[in-house]
């Protein structure tokens, strides 16, 4: 009798455990699915568009396409708001002023803590004051003072300049070195009238004749369009207006910025604060008309943002499910193959789950980038400031996770279900 040939031991079916019998014999235990490591399932995920680059290529151009169209259509609408917005402001949408009425007799004067009394109302971010100083402005000593009828001195704080949205054209504006000196800021209109319509830069600097005293002129405004009083005035600081003027210290009408969601509520305090003895002397200007087209263009710019925004990941997400299921049908053969060697139904659903995923991850990354680079490149021509909402780069590439696996979930179904035979034969 002939020894026996050694037997080797069965390789287990590719995806399966190994099988075991237990002690004593019996029947072997049932066998389980082998669980694919993150690794290996990235791997097999993977292996179309690797195997396929052209295909997937142009798969992922069609995502590219829309996840750019989303932050394009939201990052420039965005940006164009953005200018629009900063426009609007300047027309003074978040500004008040306060003054006594003017027709009074005897005139009511605002108290000189007027101005801190106003700056502790919560919502108020800042506060300046001009006062009327009765003073009048000549050229010269030897100019007939009628000339400059018409001409108004004002004592003005500091932070005038912000309030108002104003310029300086050249020179500079009243600072607190300038405030212990004679110096004079003119408006642009009163500079012309004065012919002195720019400050000289290096040279020897100008003087106005002020109630016969010299002021020096240290800066000229440009065109203010929310004061226009401002335009055809002599601005010179609060403390020398006291010592060289004869100012008495009361403000004449008191500017005021406040947070524009609360502007209203301001403006219904303003009286009592200004003047709490007598609030019904005191005139408020309403809020800018600009408020209102400012508050109605930011609804509908939100609107269109998301119409938009929704319209292009629904077309992206429709043509990633378009590639998968075309997938699944021209890889039959692999996927019989696979099965035939073990794969179970969950390994091929998790394959191409994962490839449609994997698929529209890259396209929502280049479309990101595609739609940024041509958000910076449109709003650098149109010279707007650039905005690129956070909430659309994260929201495209984390859109792009979910509309690939809503895309590939049918696919992946769909070829889970194909028996190892069926994929066989039809190949």
């Amino acid at each position: 009798m002939s020894p026996r040939t050694p037997i080797a031991p069965a390789t287990p079916a590719a995806g399966l455990a190994p099988v075991s019998a237990p002690p004593g014999g019996g029947a072997a235990l049932r066998i389980r699915p082998v669980r694919l490591p993150p690794r290996d399932v990235l791997a097999l995920g993977t292996l179309g568009i690797r195997t396929r680059k052209v295909r997937a290529a142009l798969s992922a151009l069609g995502i590219s396409l829309g996840i750019a169209t989303m932050i394009v259509v939201t990052a420039i609408p965005a940006s164009s708001q953005k200018a629009l917005m900063e426009r609007l402001s300047a027309l003074g949408t978040n500004m008040l002023t306060a003054q006594a009425q003017l027709d009074l007799k005897p005139p009511v004067l605002l108290s000189e803590e007027s101005v801190d009394m106003v700056a502790r109302i919560g919502p108020v971010t800042a506060v300046s004051a001009v006062a009327n100083t009765h003073a009048v402005v000549n050229r010269s000593d030897k100019v007939d003072p009628d000339t400059y009828a018409g001409l108004t001195v004002l004592a003005a704080q500091d932070n005038l300049l912000s309030l108002i949205n104003a310029r300086v054209q050249s020179g500079r504006f009243l600072n607190r070195t300038s405030d212990t000196f004679p110096t004079a800021v003119l408006g642009s209109v009163a500079a012309a009238r004065l012919g002195l319509p720019s400050v000289p830069p290096g040279g020897p600097a100008p003087q106005i004749y002020i109630d016969k005293r010299w002021f020096t002129v240290i800066g000229v405004l440009e065109q203010t369009p929310l004061s226009p009083d401002i335009d055809r005035s002599v601005l010179v600081p609060w403390q020398p207006a006291r010592t060289e003027l004869d100012f008495d210290g009361h403000p004449t009408v008191i500017y005021v910025k406040a947070e524009e969601p609360r502007i209203e509520a301001v403006r219904d305090v303003l009286p009592d604060t200004v003047n709490p003895s007598l609030p019904g002397v005191i005139t408020v200007s309403r809020p800018s008309d600009a408020l209102a087209a400012k508050r109605d263009t930011q609804t509908t710019f939100s609107a269109l943002f998301l119409g938009l925004a929704g319209v292009a990941l629904v077309v992206g997400g429709i043509g990633v499910a378009n590639t998968m299921v075309v997938s699944v049908l021209e890889r039959r053969r692999e996927i019989g193959l696979r099965r035939a060697l073990g794969a179970t139904r969950g390994h091929i659903r998790l394959q191409f789950l994962t490839e449609s995923v994997a698929l529209s991850t890259l396209g929502g990354l280049a479309g990101t980038l595609l739609g940024v680079l041509a958000t910076l490149a449109y709003t650098a021509y149109q010279d707007w400031p650039p905005v690129i909402p956070a909430t659309a780069v994260a929201g495209g590439v984390a859109g792009t996770v979910l509309v690939g696996a809503i895309a590939g979930l049918y696919p992946s179904l769909r070829a889970a279900r194909l028996s190892p035979t069926e994929a066989l034969a039809s190949a």
